[in-house]
């Protein structure tokens, strides 16, 4: 195999808590993740010379070691000592820093394609174990699915498959900087913690108005007082028919998740013409493998 196309599918947070601060400095979470069908694609080749080239369709993202999709490339090439170059073209369509893992699953789509066309023989876990040394969120999106992460987000279970039903997604015109959110993130007696083991339950019996109920993401707590259009968009989707509306990750992007393909359709184009959302996708739960 000389080439290979592969879509690099985003993530969305149905479930999202920080339990503490560790004394490392990073913060121990417990999330529940769902891969959604919108991703980006990426062609890799074989090359003659040993070089690592990366094209993109954004002119702002970095085509060097300073993307993870280099990272990626790189961490295989030197672990397998391979002789070839890599040559990558990466069309992304998933916003970028918005809270939907659009990077860590360029990744994961580089080490599953390296995989493939230089016959390294890794197995799933093999590329998660290499992935985590690229990202926390990269196991997940090699994973893929419905799961439960926990730790700094590496330590994964997976779940029984989330129901499918229609996913709105809208990213503000506002960049929301990760270290900022966690950086004034405040765990006390009066932070409200969403339920994470009551949602998996809820997941474990396919009751969407339930799920939508139980979600909670403990970043809005930030993030909102600061940046109030992702409580806008949110209330613009609810109003608009969604059984349940929040902010992926540390946002700004935001999902609604919906029971009718046709009210999720409406939404979407009330939401263009709103224009309240620089990015605006209608897609759906992913569920199925590789």
């Amino acid at each position: 195999m000389k080439e290979i196309s592969v879509k690099a599918l985003a993530k969305i947070n149905l479930g999202l808590d920080v339990i503490r601060k560790r004394e490392d400095g990073y913060h121990e979470v417990k999330m529940v993740m769902q891969t959604i069908h919108l991703f980006d694609r990426l062609e890799i080749k074989k090359t003659v010379s040993n070089d690592i080239t990366l094209t993109t369709n954004l002119a702002f993202l970095p085509a060097n070691e300073n993307n993870l999709v280099y990272k990626a490339a790189k961490l295989l090439k030197d672990e397998f000592n391979i002789p070839d170059g890599v040559d990558v073209k990466l069309n992304k369509h998933i916003p970028v820093a918005a809270g939907m893992a659009g990077g860590s699953t360029d990744a994961a789509a580089t080490l599953y394609g390296m995989n493939r066309i230089f016959d390294l023989g890794l197995s799933r876990e093999g590329l998660m174990e290499r992935g985590v040394k690229i990202g926390a969120d990269v196991p997940y999106c090699i994973m893929r699915g419905t799961a439960l992460a926990e730790g700094i987000g590496e330590k994964l279970t997976a779940l029984p498959p989330m129901v499918k039903c229609p996913v709105l997604i809208a990213k503000p015109q506002i960049s929301v900087s990760t270290k900022f959110v966690y950086e004034n993130l405040k765990l006390n007696d009066s932070t409200p913690h969403p339920d994470i083991d009551k949602l998996i339950g809820d997941i474990r019996e396919k009751d969407l108005e339930k799920i939508a109920a139980d979600m909670g993401n403990v970043l809005e707590t930030v993030t909102i007082p600061h940046y109030p259009a992702i409580a806008e968009i949110k209330e613009h989707m609810l109003e608009h028919g969604a059984v349940g509306a929040m902010m992926s990750g540390s946002g700004p992007t935001v999902f609604g998740l919906f029971d009718e393909e046709k009210i999720a359709e409406a939404a979407y184009e009330a939401m263009w013409s709103s224009g309240l959302a620089k990015q605006v996708y209608l897609t759906s739960i992913y569920n199925n493998a590789r």
